[in-house]
């Protein structure tokens, strides 16, 4: 009886963690900076989904290799909106 109680509630603790964690809202699940708008309350706004292109996720300077001469003999290439 107290094996079938256990699984009972794992089962429920289990049901109850998947239905909490489910997110029917896409309000900020893609968000691509608008760099034209003239709205900066905090940082960028997002772009219309219907303007957002592939170009908007890539970045040339990623591929190009880095000079390395410092003494840890590594390089880290920064990528953001504004660059």
């Amino acid at each position: 009886m107290d094996s079938r109680c256990s699984v009972f509630f794992f089962a429920l603790f289990s049901l109850t963690v998947i239905a909490l964690a489910y997110d029917p809202d896409t309000l900020q699940d893609l968000c691509v900076a608008d760099r034209s708008s003239g709205i900066k309350v905090n940082g960028f706004s997002c772009k219309p989904e219907s303007n957002i292109t592939a170009s908007d996720f890539f970045f040339a300077g990623i591929g190009k290799p880095a000079v390395v001469n410092n003494t840890v003999g590594s390089a880290v290439t920064g990528a953001n909106v504004e660059a």
